[in-house]
């Protein structure tokens, strides 16, 4: 016999699996919380404390002045991780394994979220040193960071200026070295060479070149890059590691066509 305990837990998870899925079909319109007990069929109490637990999952957020709930950015990335089965990170397995395999260093496939990015996967190299600072789920705003970089120099002028100005306050508190002046200069420089260069702006030791990647119709649709530690960033070998991500890079371009 199941202890009733355990039968309740269950519930209580359905429950919050129900309001989940009730929020993420409304299209970005949200709900107010009287909607979602009229749709629900629970209780006040009962359908506050599910959402309150999906908040501090950040499957949920509730909007401070309309007080609407709308999918969180956990849910963001848990639908970019799930739809890599299917789209770009499908198509970009093989080349980040290879990647990875043919230069022992940490392969990335990230993608634009808003003003952000996302890293949608770290493929790991044989390399013994490696460097950290990218994880797969890992968020950054565009621009920091080697693939990001990539992303925003792919971008038009005035989009460039956006994120700028949208990311200035965050940029300030999180990385005070990192100035949209700054920003600016990396955008421009990475637009002469042909690929992103993070030296070390993020973490001193750590090294990172990214790419952009294009769908079929010219848009972009993220980046491909790789990281490690200093001493194997240094050219000539930066130099290779570029020729090899561009060649990936195409690939993958070919699988999305």
């Amino acid at each position: 016999m199941q202890d009733p305990g355990q039968l309740r837990g269950a519930q209580s998870v359905d429950r919050a699996l129900e309001l989940l899925s009730l929020i993420g079909r409304q299209s970005g319109g949200g709900l107010t919380l009287s909607e979602v007990v009229v749709r629900s069929g629970l209780n006040k109490a009962t359908a506050r404390r599910l959402l309150l637990a999906l908040i501090r999952a950040g499957l949920i957020e509730q909007d401070d002045e309309s007080r609407l709930y709308h999918l969180g950015k956990e849910a963001f990335i848990l639908g970019l991780r799930a739809s890599g089965r299917h789209g770009l990170l499908k198509q970009a397995m093989g080349s980040l394994v290879h990647l990875a395999r043919e230069t022992g260093d940490a392969a990335f496939i990230s993608v634009r979220r808003g003003m952000s990015s996302v890293c949608l996967h770290r493929e790991e190299g044989a390399y013994p040193i490696r460097t950290y600072a990218l994880m797969s789920g890992a968020q950054h705003p565009l621009g920091v960071g080697a693939g990001s970089l990539a992303m925003l120099a792919a971008l038009p002028d005035d989009e460039v200026e956006d994120v700028l100005q949208a990311n200035a306050a965050i940029l300030a508190a999180d990385y005070p070295h990192l100035s949209p002046d700054s920003i600016r200069h990396h955008v421009a420089r990475t637009r002469r060479d042909g690929y992103a260069l993070n030296p070390g702006l993020i973490f001193t030791d750590s090294w990172g070149i990214g790419i952009a990647l294009h769908g079929p119709d010219g848009g972009l649709s993220g980046a491909v890059s790789l990281a490690a530690v200093e001493s194997r960033m240094k050219e000539p070998r930066r130099l290779e590691l570029v020729s090899q991500l561009k060649t990936e890079a195409a690939k993958i371009a070919e699988r999305l066509g």
